[in-house]
Parts: C-alpha cells; structure tokens; sequence
C-alpha cells in the first residue's frame, strides 16, 4: 500500500506544480508536453483527480501505515 501512497503523492505533486504554473503564468506544462485536449492530458488529469479523492478519503490511514516502522 505504502507504493500505492507514494503514486498518489507524485501525481498530486504534479498536479500542484502544474496548477501553480497555470495561476502564475497561463502557461499549463502538461498540456505543453502531451497536447491541449490529448488522450493523455485527460488521462493524467482524472489520474490526479483521482489521487486527491485517494488522498481525501485515506488520509488517516495513510498516516498509520507511515507511522509504523
């Protein structure tokens, strides 16, 4: 599961990063990279999405299982 968390943490990074580009310069890299509207912009977008309702929903969880040794 820790693999699973430490996923869901790049893509939020990316995600955050990527927003942040956007609010501060309209310029969206993922875009840039993968193509306005491509199959994989949207695929990376519901993915972060996804790794937020992950994120929101386990939050505790997630906490115990990086608390043990």
């Amino acid at each position: 599961m820790k693999n699973l968390d430490v996923i869901v943490a790049v893509l939020l990074v990316i995600g955050g990063l990527n927003w942040g580009l956007v609010g501060a310069f309209e310029f969206n890299l993922i875009d840039v990279i993968f193509g306005m509207g491509s199959a994989v912009s949207r695929i990376i977008y519901v993915l972060v999405g996804l790794s937020a309702l992950y994120e929101i929903i386990f939050w505790k969880k997630i906490q115990r299982n990086w608390k043990k040794k």
